[in-house]
């Protein structure tokens, strides 16, 4: 597959400095592993010394961008050159792998359930009573769609995707191998005798429109009404949302991210890896949480960035770490200072 740096600068709507002529063949980095025919960007300064060794015959870097060296590979210029590189590993996807359409067999549908055009369903999969399904969506084997769920639009659900009865997916969002949503959430009524009564959970999961979710992620159902991720929302591999969550607008998760129930998670906040939240408690839009915190009680100020378990201000954080650090030196001076004062006691008595 190739395209001409004209095809490409047309496609991100760039301005060319350089050759259009050239043909491009693969996408690459920028550094010495591009090779001739490779087309790779430029956005984060650091990198910029790259730019002038680099064997990538296109770069695509930001407007403005003012070269400290020659160049020998054509420039296209553009608003957000990571933003731009994106738009274009998306169009190559497409043309590398384009969609599927059809149904393998076996699966199972059946008779209520309603699909739009272009519908794909992948070998050993299962529609159940009910199921409604927008237009070009793409649902790969041994997937389960359990009873009155409904997906939009152009969504995409990757091999062993389980979605349990009634939960609502929405339009432009994928669902990476092995995502569960709707288990039940982890409810359980301690008894006299020292037993667990399981508590229904009758509620559900609303994952509204181009929300990306990780392989092997699972969002459970809530006890009542629904556990909700809002638009825009990016979730890693093995996360694990519990019962009632919502998660707001825009917001990230890293891998290993644990949400206990109840919990409300504000929009555009950044989470980082194996953080854990307590349940029954809210986050305030805008925070940035650093990975492995432990988020205990609620964020009610936006924009923090917090750090440590149990987490707290990321500035104050850090001046405390520089104390965790000296604290042998600390407690050796400490102990100096204390056989000083017993040797001058001594001499006096």
């Amino acid at each position: 597959m190739k395209f001409t740096v004209k095809q490409i600068a047309q496609i991100l709507e760039g301005e060319i400095q350089g050759d259009e002529s050239i043909e491009i063949y693969n996408l690459a980095k920028i550094d010495e592993d591009a090779k001739p025919g490779s087309i790779s960007f430029l956005s984060n300064p650091k990198y910029e010394s790259f730019l002038y060794l680099t064997n990538a015959e296109a770069i695509v870097v930001n407007q403005g961008f003012k070269p400290k060296k020659k160049i020998r590979a054509t420039l296209i210029l553009v608003k957000d050159a990571y933003t731009a590189f994106s738009k274009l590993l998306d169009e190559y996807a497409k043309r590398l792998h384009p969609p599927k359409t059809g149904i393998e067999a076996p699966v199972f549908t059946s008779k209520s359930a309603v699909w739009g055009d272009n519908f794909y369903l992948g070998a050993f999969s299962y529609l159940g009573e009910n199921v409604q399904i927008g237009k070009n969506v793409q649902i790969y084997p041994q997937c389960h769609i359990g009873d009155n769920v409904v997906i939009g639009d152009n969504t995409t659900l990757y091999a062993g995707v389980k979605v349990y009865h009634n939960c609502v997916i929405g339009s432009h969002c994928t669902l990476h191998a092995g995502v569960v949503i709707g288990s039940d959430g982890f409810g359980f009524a301690p008894q006299p005798d020292g037993t667990y009564k399981n508590i229904p959970q009758i509620g559900n999961v609303i994952i509204e429109d181009h929300v990306n979710i990780g392989a092997n992620t699972v969002i459970d159902r809530a006890t009542f009404g629904s556990a909700i991720l809002k638009q825009g929302a990016k979730l890693d591999n093995l996360i694990q949302i519990g019962h009632n969550v919502e998660i707001g607008e825009n917001t990230v998760m890293s891998a290993q991210v644990g949400v206990s129930g109840s919990t409300k998670i504000g929009k555009n906040c950044q989470i980082g890896g194996q953080t854990g939240f307590a349940g029954h408690i809210k986050i305030a839009d805008g925070v940035r949480i650093a990975g492995q915190s432990g988020i205990i009680s609620s964020i009610k100020q936006e924009g923090l960035t917090l750090f440590g378990s149990p987490a707290f201000h990321h500035n104050e954080f850090m001046k405390s770490f520089v104390l965790f650090k000296k604290f042998p030196e600390i407690a050796k001076r400490l102990e100096q200072l204390e056989k000083a004062s017993f040797s001058s006691k001594k001499g006096t008595d």
